[in-house]
């Protein structure tokens, strides 16, 4: 039998991916991490299924129920927040699974930032302003960054930032990435995106700190950086793929 790793999204219900749904639906097993989860998603899952929280598990409690399930003939749904490439401990957790034996394959899902950014209804890559999006972390009570991805080092592309697991330190964060982008550069936080309680906060380096701990925002939290966010569509220069110039003639329909 399976493990399947699989993307919840952001948060909100509807945001699942079809395969994910599916096999939400027809898994007797599924661990979740409570946490980050709406017990929206739950409700995917098929009535008789054993749902086990892992937000007070450590990763050999994690994989113990994974290897029970398969020796038991059950295939296992591991929910992961957002997209399972970003920070969701899969690389730890599969090479456990294969030295185990046990099969497994990943159903990506709606990343924290597309939330975000739909949210605010912002393009990260505006045409001759920004054309790379970063997507990165800083080290608190965390795993150690390696040396190279130093934040100082990092916001010197002044491209579009994505700060995830940050918020508790942004008041730090602004003030180091001021240097490189300027204490005026649009700034945005997006918290619990697309649940019902989803919280936007809009402003610039110089006051995103303030409005955070006035909030009293923790966690659930994504902060996004970058001169992307305060474009008007009056300031933006035309793609050349959608170019009315553009020469196409050597396309057909």
């Amino acid at each position: 039998m399976t493990v399947h790793f699989v993307g919840s999204g952001p948060g909100a219900a509807d945001l699942l991916t079809l395969r994910a749904a599916r096999l939400l639906s027809e898994a007797p097993v599924v661990l979740y991490a409570g946490t980050y989860l709406d017990g929206e998603v739950l409700a995917h899952c098929r009535p008789d299924a054993r749902l086990v929280d892992t937000q007070h598990l450590d990763l050999d409690d994690i994989t113990a129920h994974l290897v029970d399930a398969h020796r038991r003939g059950l295939d296992v749904v591991r929910l992961c927040s957002g997209d399972p490439s970003l920070y969701s401990a899969l690389t730890e957790q599969t090479r456990r699974l294969d030295a185990a034996g046990v099969p497994w394959d990943v159903t990506p899902g709606v990343p924290a930032y597309a939330a975000a950014a739909a949210t605010l209804g912002a393009e990260l890559t505006v045409p001759e302003l920004v054309q790379t999006v970063v997507l990165t972390r800083t080290q608190a009570r965390s795993t150690a960054m390696p040396d190279t991805e130093a934040l100082a080092r990092v916001a010197g592309l002044r491209a579009s930032l994505v700060l995830h697991l940050a918020i508790t330190r942004i008041r730090v964060l602004a003030e180091e990435l001021s240097v490189e982008y300027g204490a005026d550069c649009p700034a945005a936080v997006v918290a619990f995106a697309s649940r019902p309680d989803e919280l936007v906060l809009r402003g610039t380096l110089a006051d995103i700190a303030d409005q955070v701990e006035a909030a009293g925002l923790r966690h659930t939290a994504v902060i996004v950086v970058g001169r992307a966010l305060g474009v008007r569509s009056a300031d933006v220069a035309c793609s050349h793929l959608y170019d009315p110039a553009r020469d196409r003639s050597g396309f057909t329909r």
